[in-house]
């Protein structure tokens, strides 16, 4: 019963570990909101989340969530996610889905530029980010 217990406690530990959290704003580092109204100066409605130890901002669109930025703790700009819609997405992330996950439809789609300005893009299957190059070539399961 301990191990079953036990058990339970990592997995559950580790999934909150991967999943993001949700943050209020002032629970978000004052250098972490200064590089955001810096690079984004006309972002309002911004909710937040931590990931993985860094700072997820959201805003826009119905959802609040068209536009997506994520900083380090220290507020260095890590990547920004910009929705698109899953027509707009190379035709090799669309033929990568239609053979691997058979009737599934992309749910959600997006354009990733990281800092150093490679494109790579997101389309959610099944409640599962997949990530492809700039080409449409997978990469991996994020």
């Amino acid at each position: 019963m301990r191990k079953v217990i036990l058990s339970m406690l990592v997995t559950t530990a580790a999934l909150s570990a991967v999943v993001a959290q949700k943050v209020k704003k002032a629970d978000v580092p004052t250098a972490v909101s200064t590089a955001l109204m810096q690079k984004y100066p006309t972002a309002t409605k911004v909710t937040w989340e931590k990931e993985k130890g860094n700072y997820e901002a959201n805003w826009g669109g119905k959802s609040g969530e068209d536009t997506s930025v994520m900083f380090s703790p220290t507020g260095t700009f890590m990547e920004q996610v910009i929705a698109i819609n899953p027509s707009e997405l190379p035709a090799a992330v669309t033929a990568y889905v239609n053979k691997n996950y058979k009737g599934k439809k992309i749910t959600e789609a997006g354009k990733v530029t990281d800092a150093k300005g490679k494109i790579m893009y997101e389309a959610e299957v099944k409640g599962k980010d997949l990530v492809f190059d700039e080409n449409g070539a997978f990469l991996k399961i994020d």
